[in-house]
């Protein structure tokens, strides 16, 4: 039986967690707020972020960083993105020699344009090979709900992957795929976020199918671009950590990122959407740290440009929309 911390209590975190303790492993849930850890040990449910589901008995639950940590082989993190640095500072000294430490987050750090995996190695001091990544179409409720997924688990030593792999994989209905490529798999969980808030803009201002599908394959291009700048490989753009994880988060009513455009889109502010939402949409602070990050590398991203001047900079929808249409065509073959 393998033992694995996980921090976190949100519903990607709690739904990864029940995966891991419903595959057969002792799984510690860490939470920051005390009520929500008492119900979740108590009645095992999460009755703030999937309320009505039921979580495996053996899954515990603990306000105590130290003691979700003893002995842990695995460590999850699964907390937004840009509070995970001094989160993990806090909680460096108690986590285990050799142990392997997982995120599930997506995005990119603001201030300095790190993935999630360079964060964890800095603050922790761990070597490449002991950081994981998970990432996918994996929304959270449908899982939750035993709901078949598919997810890509990504280390730089394929050995670690498939050790994930191997506690996480939980027939018939949740299977996970190994992947050496980190940097592209970490990518395509960032910036589809920020994608995700385009399509929702303009599906809150009325526009259609084709406007959506262009957003979305234009989108993936800006992906690849960037993949490209910085090493990826292009073969996982086209696979669930890319393309699929794009599409389910561009289209469902379940994506934070999409509903919290689809409310831009419909004219309330920034300061309304953020009162009215409960959970975090990553795109929403991400798609500042991705853009800079683009520029850094000096990768073209108009759709990502855009989402940080409806966000961010005061530009209406309709101004957006009219200044991606309005762009010079290039002669890029294929419309890619």
């Amino acid at each position: 039986m393998t033992k694995v911390a996980v921090f976190g209590t949100g519903s990607w975190g709690t739904t990864f967690a029940m995966i891991l303790a419903e595959a057969g492993n002792e799984v510690t849930l860490w939470g920051r707020r005390g009520e929500l850890v008492e119900a979740i040990d108590r009645t095992h449910t999460n009755p703030d972020y999937l309320p009505g589901i039921p979580l495996p008995e053996s899954l515990r639950a603990t306000t105590d960083p130290a003691r979700a940590l003893d002995g842990a082989e695995f460590v999850v993190l699964a907390v937004p993105s840009q509070q995970l640095r001094p989160n993990l500072a806090r909680w460096r000294e108690h986590i285990p020699p050799g142990a392997v430490l997982v995120s599930l987050m997506k995005g990119i750090e603001l201030g300095t344009t790190k993935r999630m995996s360079e964060v964890i190695r800095e603050v922790a001091e761990v070597p490449a090979e002991r950081v994981a990544v998970v990432s996918g179409p994996n929304l959270a409720k449908e899982i939750a709900q035993r709901q078949p997924a598919a997810t890509v688990v990504a280390c730089t030593d394929l050995s670690v992957a498939e050790r994930l792999q191997a506690i996480c994989h939980l027939p018939p209905w949740f299977r996970p795929y190994t992947n050496p490529d980190v940097v592209g798999v970490e990518l395509g969980g960032a910036v589809k976020n920020v994608i995700a808030l385009a399509v929702g803009v303009s599906a809150g201002m009325g526009m259609g199918d084709n406007v959506s599908a262009m957003l979305i394959t234009r989108g993936l291009a800006e992906i690849s671009r960037l993949g490209a700048a910085l090493g990826a490989d292009a073969h996982t753009f086209a696979g669930l950590a890319g393309m699929g994880d794009l599409v389910a988060t561009c289209t469902s009513p379940l994506s934070r990122n999409r509903t919290f455009g689809e409310n831009l889109g419909r004219g309330m502010t920034l300061a309304e959407v953020i009162a009215a939402t409960k959970q975090t949409a990553e795109g929403v602070k991400s798609c500042e740290s991705v853009l800079a990050l683009a520029r850094k590398h000096d990768v073209e991203m108009p759709i990502t440009e855009v989402v940080v001047g409806v966000v961010h900079d005061g530009m209406s929808p309709a101004e957006a929309g009219m200044l991606l249409m309005s762009r010079s065509p290039k002669p890029e073959r294929y419309g890619l």
